[in-house]
């Protein structure tokens, strides 16, 4: 037998147990579980009552009381799918109130979390930050001190949608109102602050924040749990893994951050990305490997930032398994002084 059968079975017992088995509210709690079943089976009203109309033919009822009374049984069942219809209609139109509201999250976003990539003789910059959804969690600031000194960080709430989006735009207006005059440890310092005390408590933010001063070619970072950046030696043709210690940003309220430094030589390069590059995902659900992404950069080191990234996102992208997108940054400041 099949499962059509057993459904068309199941439906002609209903009917006898209504017209001829003297048990009416039985057959009507039956009505309710087989009305369940043949909407998991995607079966629409108009098949039912094909159905219905079939079996009374089949069955040989000709009687018009017993064919009236039969429809207390097909109303019962489609009853059911006025039901699943109104709670159908009911989630559509909440979707499309969400979808409303995640565009305009996602407008007011691109436009309070806009940065300027800058241009200068000493150094070249590139950056690209790519949302898996309509609003992003990754986020990316630069701020040009106009005295040879440039800060940059590069954040990733653990949190999604527009939450997301409201701890980001905290976050930039910490930074752009006193990240001018402090080094990287300090910033996160009241970075830390502000989420702390702001932003939920099931929601942290891991950022490194660097600061190049590009009169010396010295740089100096931290880092508040975020990924560990890499340092590219031009000379040398090699990586070096650059992180320091410092927990997730609204973690611990007087949380202190360590503050390393580095010199960068003619054509070095700082990378700085978030998970969405080292936790991609391929398309045989495996993670991909951070000397992939290491080798890429070799192929293309030698031009601008800008191109490094986009060819870096592109090639991502091919290998990434489309189901499983994460938020990806990445971001790259070479020293362009020889």
């Amino acid at each position: 037998m099949t499962y059509i059968d057993n459904i068309v079975n199941k439906y002609r017992e209903i009917i006898q147990l209504y017209l001829y088995g003297g048990d009416a509210d039985k057959a009507m709690d039956l009505c309710q579980s087989f009305s369940e079943e043949v909407i998991e089976m995607d079966t629409s009203p108009e098949e039912i009552v094909s159905l219905h109309m079939e079996l009374l033919d089949d069955m040989g009822i000709e009687d018009g009381a017993l064919i009236k009374q039969s429809l207390d049984i097909l109303q019962e069942v489609i009853i059911s799918f006025g039901f699943t219809y109104r709670d159908y209609r009911s989630m559509m139109n909440k979707l499309k109130i969400h979808d409303k509201e995640m565009d305009v999250a996602a407008s007011l976003q691109e436009t309070m979390l806009k940065t300027e990539i800058p241009t200068f003789d000493t150094m070249e910059i590139g950056a690209i930050s790519v949302p898996a959804r309509k609003v992003s969690g990754d986020y990316f600031n630069i701020i040009d001190h106009n005295d040879g000194m440039l800060s940059f960080a590069i954040a990733d709430v653990i949190g999604k949608g527009i939450p997301a989006a409201i701890a980001m735009s905290m976050i930039k207006f910490g930074m752009d109102s006193y990240g001018y005059s402090q080094l990287p440890s300090d910033s996160l310092r009241k970075l830390n602050r502000v989420v702390e005390k702001n932003v939920n408590q099931n929601m942290f933010v891991t950022m490194f924040y660097g600061l190049y001063d590009h009169s010396t070619n010295r740089f100096y970072y931290s880092s508040a749990g975020h990924e560990p950046a890499l340092l590219y030696r031009h000379d040398t043709d090699e990586f070096e893994e650059i992180d320091a210690k410092g927990v997730v940003l609204g973690v611990k309220r007087h949380a202190r951050y360590e503050q390393k430094e580095a010199r960068l030589g003619p054509k070095d390069m700082i990378i700085v990305f978030t998970d969405g590059v080292t936790e991609l995902r391929k398309h045989d659900d495996t993670f991909i490997e951070l000397d992939y992404v290491k080798d890429m950069i070799k192929q293309v080191k030698d031009h601008h930032p800008q191109d490094i990234v986009q060819y870096i996102y592109e090639s991502l992208m091919r290998v990434q398994n489309p189901h499983k997108k994460d938020d990806l940054t990445l971001f790259i400041l070479k020293n362009n002084k020889n």
